[in-house]
């Protein structure tokens, strides 16, 4: 997979706001990257650093070969950018905005209509056409600034928050179309909502006051957990005491309260790898009385909180040391 976007040692500030601290990755055809990180954490100063909206500070980033500060016009030829809030000219109407994103992008006659209408069918929005954009709903205007991103057809498409404002089913379609053109493209996304990471990212990246955190797919981030791969046990609390002490066997136990009286009982994983086999042949041996036996794999969005704990406002204010 060749590499698409370059990002080496990227930084920006904002006077002695240091927003993008020293960030360096590279996203390939086919991947599709999920940008996460807490509010402020520099994902959309990033993006508009990739798509040519801002300047770096320092650093360079890298689009198709151009690099975005000295071929500021063939990046742009090769990127759609969604940016966040999606803006538009609220006057205008779907169908005149489109037109005029098709002609600016240099599509003519025939074409420039086949284009408009391919991205109108393809992000279904055809019943709001002839809307005037200021009266559409959130999650229409969303899906018309998503349709001029993808218009030309771009190699690279980078997405702050596409499925911001839909709703389900919108978000289902719009992370069906998301995969459905992956495999020719680079694409980034920034999301908040962590279960579109596992739904479509094929890996993500975690920041945090402008640092890069965390590289790897969704399970990767998820395996830096503790209890990752755990075997968990449910039990009532009329057996929970001698559950316990026949899974001591297998070395600690951590004992977690839930609901309904019943206690879920864990046996952390050996080198990452679940002991399920050990966990059943034990129980069984001793006729343990159980409610359930599970791998615990963990969610992305305890993964999140994991990575990003200790992040303090401090790391918003480094020196030129660290620059």
């Amino acid at each position: 997979m060749a590499e698409m976007i370059v990002l080496k040692g990227l930084i920006k500030r904002f006077g002695d706001l240091l927003a993008v601290d020293d960030i360096s990755l590279d996203v390939k055809r086919g991947e599709v990257l999920g940008f996460l990180g807490p509010n402020g954490a520099g994902k959309s100063t990033t993006m508009k650093m990739i798509a040519g909206f801002l300047t770096p500070t320092a650093g360079t980033a890298t689009v198709c070969g151009h690099e975005v500060t000295e071929q500021p016009v063939e990046v742009k030829k090769r990127i759609g950018y969604l940016p966040e809030g999606a803006p538009t000219y609220g006057d205008m109407t779907p169908a005149t905005f489109l037109d005029f994103i098709a002609e600016i992008r240099g599509f003519t006659g025939t074409e420039r209509t086949k284009r408009v209408d391919a991205v109108v069918e393809t992000v279904d929005i055809k019943e709001v056409l002839c809307q005037r954009i200021e009266t559409l709903s959130k999650g229409f205007k969303r899906r018309v600034g998503l349709a001029q991103s993808m218009l030309h057809d771009p190699e690279v498409l980078i997405l702050d928050e596409p499925t911001d404002g839909l709703d389900p089913n919108q978000k289902h379609h719009v992370r069906n179309l998301i995969r459905d053109m992956a495999a020719n493209k680079a694409i980034i996304i920034s999301t908040h909502i962590l279960e579109e990471v596992e739904a479509v990212c094929s890996r993500a990246v975690v920041i945090g006051h402008g640092r890069l955190l965390a590289d790897g797919t969704a399970e990767d981030l998820m395996a830096r957990l503790p209890y990752h791969n755990a075997v968990a046990v449910r039990v009532t609390q009329d057996n929970l005491s001698i559950v316990q002490e026949g899974l001591s066997a297998l070395g600690p136990v951590e004992a977690v309260a839930e609901a309904g009286g019943l206690t879920r009982l864990r046996v952390a994983a050996d080198d990452g790898k679940a002991r399920l086999a050990d966990v059943a042949g034990l129980i069984q041996d001793k006729g343990l009385a159980v409610r359930e036996v599970f791998v615990e794999r963990g969610r992305m969005d305890d993964a999140f909180r994991d990575i990003t704990k200790g992040e303090t406002m401090e790391s918003l204010h480094q020196g030129d040391g660290n620059a």
